[in-house]
């Protein structure tokens, strides 16, 4: 029966005044009408120590100032506060007396639970409503179960609970806009399913099941598939999310070697996931994995150690890091405390992110006594994914814990430069930076970041091979990142991609990847990144030598940083023609779309974009175009004006023309100022 302090309309509790002791669950499973007096009666829902009885006007005031007031309201029922000792509440002792203490709280319509605080009361129905849990034995009429919403993404269905999107709110967590990170990963594992067969894979974090699920579903016999998850109901919502898509479930059990295998009669399974539910922590101690996925809420830096420790070697760990707030400099507190690593603001913020998370892995894997080698490291507006390959043995951990580095940072100028390895502790190390920033301007102008990880970020073997991966599987979303990193990897501005299948007279080969190269007209036959042999390299260790390239420029400039007020720089793409051509390797970046990662100084940078920028005329200033004599004249003096070296040379900008450089007195040029 349901509790008297649940009831519709206020009059319901008043006509429950009017009862004798004893008669209140009567009246109420029976719905009978009672007739009022004049008498002094108690309130039903306060104990007569706390509220004497007292004559009907002024219990009405009672009922509906306190009890109505601040009730709960769920389908036309009101879960008013009740005094009554229902709650058990341990009695404090004072002295030889004992008082007891009648705490105030709530009936759960649903669940019958009692809760203390109005605002945990909400947020239990709340609970209740998300989870699908709207039928009470109470309400005589109950409202429809809510039914599940199917979502599709690369052939495979999910049934989501409602709120799947806000992970507050669900325990089966659905972000369709991560659906570029769980491709990234796909791709990552069908090149590693192509190097050895089979392999077992692990979903650490299930919640819905997608990524096994398409990791099951395209993969097939190449993969065997394990989705965890801590949470109940998330593993319910896994098994039903596989026998929609037709797969067989297979629950082990946690603490027997036996498993059940749970098989829907009457329907064709085209593959069989193994369901699971544990700590992810737990899980990758008991057994080992070729290739572990770490997708937590938030930091994944508490699942690293169990990670590499039965992580196979040659294997792959991914891990994607949605504590972006910490990572990109918004909560350095919370970065220091997670990562041990000290962070500002920077133009380039999200690589350095990406470089941080790096570090937490090759740390982790070194107490195992392995090392990594970096395959893929994107940094995106949502979440940081990095992707390293595991090599055992104490030499490669040392080789990547030497990787290991600070960063010196110049806030004036936005140079950088890794900290030098030095026995010696040296006195004044901002001067290793290639400015003079330290010495010219007052005050400290550096500082120190990290420690951070000073390798590469890209294997460029590896993400030709998940391009070609990605064009085979139809993922086109993910096909114009591929061919970002691709370049940035090589740190050139190679722009036309064509993918291929092998021809007949190849067919015992692999497929490859022709690039047309800017110096030459032929096309190059590449298998895996290398040029075509008489034997294609099978050996993962062979052909992990052969992937590896010389390593890209740390760290990316914008171009917007440093422009020039009043002058008009070249259009990105010119200005990486104009880099490429003074001698420098140059590239775009997928960290930051006006970004130019290079290894030119930060002084050339400027002085070439300088060189290229022309000034920005108004229509009184100027009736017309300029002609110079010397394609260097402006620019020369644009940045002596910049340096402080034009004697008293004036820049002014106009915000509303979009910037004017004029020069006076000692400027020669008699073109933009005149």
């Amino acid at each position: 029966e349901k509790h008297i302090s649940i009831q519709r309309q206020l009059a319901d509790l008043e006509k429950l005044a009017d009862l004798n002791e004893g008669e209140f669950t009567l009246a109420v499973s029976q719905n009978t009408d009672l007739h009022v007096t004049a008498e002094k009666k108690p309130c039903p829902l306060c104990p007569e120590e706390k509220f004497k009885a007292c004559y009907h006007h002024k219990l009405h005031r009672h009922l509906q100032n306190l009890h109505w007031k601040i009730s709960v309201e769920f389908e036309g029922y009101r879960m008013c506060i009740c005094h009554l000792p229902c709650r058990l509440v341990k009695p404090n002792l004072v002295g030889d007396q004992t008082f007891s203490k009648m705490g105030a709280h709530y009936h759960c319509i649903i669940c019958s639970a009692t809760i203390t605080r109005r605002t945990d009361m909400i947020g239990h129905i709340n609970r209740h409503v998300n989870k699908g849990e709207t039928e009470s034995r109470f309400i005589t009429a109950p409202a429809p179960k809510s039914s599940h919403e199917v979502l599709k993404e690369s052939d495979a269905d999910v049934q989501v609970l409602p709120n799947y999107s806000t992970p507050q709110k669900t325990d089966s967590y659905f972000n369709p806009k991560m659906k570029l990170n769980r491709q990234l990963i796909f791709c990552a594992l069908a090149v590693l399913a192509e190097e050895r067969k089979p392999i077992e894979c692990l979903d650490a974090f299930g919640a819905t099941g997608i990524m096994g699920l398409q990791w099951a579903k395209h993969l097939r016999s190449s993969v065997k598939v394990t989705i965890n998850d801590c949470n109940e109901n998330s593993v319910t919502m896994i098994q039903e999310n596989c026998h929609l898509n037709k797969m067989k479930v297979i629950l082990r059990n946690t603490k027997e070697d036996d498993s059940d295998e749970a098989i829907e009669d009457g329907e064709e399974n085209i593959g069989s996931i193994e369901v699971t539910k544990m700590d992810a922590n737990v899980i990758m101690h008991l057994r080992s994995f070729d290739f572990i996925h770490l997708d937590p809420f938030g930091t994944s830096v508490n699942y690293l150690d169990s990670a590499f420790r039965n992580v196979r070697n040659l294997g792959i760990v991914s891990l994607t890091s949605t504590d972006i707030s910490s990572l990109y400099a918004k909560a350095q507190h919370v970065a220091l405390r997670h990562y041990g690593c000290n962070i500002v603001r920077t133009e380039y913020y999200k690589e350095l992110a990406a470089r941080i998370v790096i570090a937490a892995v090759a740390r982790a894997a070194a107490r195992c006594n392995k090392g990594i080698e970096v395959l893929l490291a994107v940094a995106l507006e949502h979440f940081v994914l990095v992707v390293v390959r595991v090599l055992r043995g104490p030499s490669p951990a040392d080789d990547s814990a030497k990787k290991i580095k600070y960063l010196i940072h110049c806030q004036w100028c936005e140079e950088r430069i890794f900290q030098r390895e030095s026995n010696m502790v040296e006195e004044n190390p901002y001067q290793q930076l290639p400015c003079d920033c330290y010495g010219s301007m007052p005050g400290k102008t550096a500082v120190v970041l990290g420690p951070l990880w000073s390798g590469a970020l890209f294997n460029t073997g590896f993400l030709r091979r998940m391009l070609f991966e990605a064009v085979q599987y139809g993922l086109e979303e993910t096909q114009p990142l591929l061919k970002t990193l691709v370049c940035e990897a090589e740190c050139t501005t190679l722009k036309q991609f064509s993918i291929h299948s092998p021809t007949d007279e190849n067919k015992q080969e692999e497929c490859g990847v022709y690039i047309k190269t800017p110096d030459t007209s032929a096309e190059s036959y590449l298998v895996h990144g290398k040029r075509k042999s008489n034997e294609v390299i099978r050996n993962p260790t062979k052909r992990q030598k052969c992937e590896n390239s010389a390593e890209h420029p740390a760290f990316y400039y914008n171009i917007h940083r440093h422009s020039i007020k009043g002058m008009n720089m070249p259009k990105l793409n010119k200005f990486l023609s104009y880099l490429s051509e003074a001698g420098y390797r140059v590239s775009r970046t997928h960290f930051d779309p006006m970004g130019v990662r290079t290894n030119a100084p930060l002084a050339q940078f400027k002085t070439i974009l300088v060189k290229y920028s022309t000034p920005t005329y108004t229509g009184g200033q100027a009736e017309g175009p300029v002609h110079l004599t010397e394609d260097l004249q402006v620019g020369d003096h644009v940045q002596a004006a910049v340096d402080g070296k034009a004697g008293d040379a004036d820049v002014r900008d106009d915000n509303k023309s979009g910037g004017t450089a004029v020069f006076t007195k000692d400027c020669p040029a008699p073109c933009a100022a005149d």
